[in-house]
């Protein structure tokens, strides 16, 4: 599979383009930025060529890799799925519910594969773990702490402007849905969400299992207290979210392998836009509730 990567960013940078060019199994293929000397400095690091124009890269590739902020990612990924391409898409797939569903709308009409690249569904360990414990079943809370300190130190991701405007909840709190959902099941109500302090925010959800969990999400933790953990409490007892051996590069590769078995057997992976556009329904009704102050909201879908 030729892959093309659209964007030239520090993400595009850290994760994936490396994640592409060391793929053996797919090809990195050739990358396109809206900033012209980027995407050249980009591609020659990596010997593949640089477009200036977005369609002649999609001429040229089988399927593209997604590394833009989610306020333009749903519009070049709809123009990519109408040409036919498979998407290999990054977290959040949008930052309104109407973006994102017309990207999910899109690749069904089309026809083509789509994974959105949420880290800890791509990471061994905690990958391992989330299927285990959707198999156990019986649980009946959990609790997820999502905690990063983008903002309290030199971090590339601080000058992000979606981040500076969309905070953690739309930054973080992706992962921890991606973890929560496959095993208490969808949403069906935020039941509560409010401020803590600087970009923190903190959820209560009620899952269709039952079950209830809650959030804590920020991107402004001291350092000392940054990181992420989950635990959940069922019948089972106890258990907690085990820590990655591998970073996003690893995984982001694994993600591509998922899109190439996708697009080869015709089966939606899990993480697909379908699976982006269910997150971003849910982090709508919690953005919803926490604009307001009050009350409830329901998750969409």
């Amino acid at each position: 599979m030729r892959i093309g990567l659209l964007g030239t960013g520090p993400w595009a940078r850290a994760a994936y383009a490396p994640a592409l060019a060391g793929h053996t199994g797919v090809e990195f293929a050739g990358v396109w930025g809206r900033r012209p000397e980027a995407a050249a400095s980009l591609a020659a690091e990596y010997d593949v060529p640089a477009y200036a124009d977005v369609d002649a890269l999609l001429a040229d590739v089988d399927a593209v890799a997604v590394a833009l902020p989610p306020s333009v990612q749903a519009g070049f990924a709809v123009r990519a799925a109408e040409a036919g391409r498979h998407l290999l898409l990054d977290k959040p797939l949008a930052v309104s519910v109407a973006d994102a569903r017309s990207v999910a709308e899109a690749v069904a009409r089309a026809g083509v594969a789509s994974v959105v690249f949420f880290t800890a569904r791509f990471q061994r360990e905690p990958a391992d773990w989330i299927g285990e414990q959707a198999a156990v079943g019986g649980w009946f809370t959990a609790r997820a702490q999502w905690l990063g300190a983008v903002f309290t130190t030199d971090s590339p991701f601080a000058a992000s402007p979606w981040r500076r405007e969309k905070g953690a909840l739309w930054d973080v709190g992706p992962h921890a849905l991606s973890v929560l959902l496959p095993v208490l099941g969808d949403v069906r109500q935020v039941l509560a969400a409010a401020h803590g302090p600087a970009d923190t925010v903190h959820l209560v959800l009620e899952h269709a299992t039952g079950a209830s969990s809650t959030l804590t999400l920020g991107l402004s933790a001291p350092p000392a207290a940054a990181g992420a953990d989950v635990e959940l409490r069922g019948e089972a007892g106890v258990t907690a979210l085990p820590g990655s051996s591998e970073g996003a590069v690893p995984a982001l590769a694994r993600a591509a392998e998922a899109l190439v078995r996708a697009a080869g057997t015709g089966r939606p992976h899990p993480c697909d836009a379908a699976f982006g556009l269910r997150v971003t329904e849910i982090l709508a009704a919690a953005e919803t509730l926490l604009s307001e102050g009050t009350g409830q909201a329901r998750a969409g879908g």
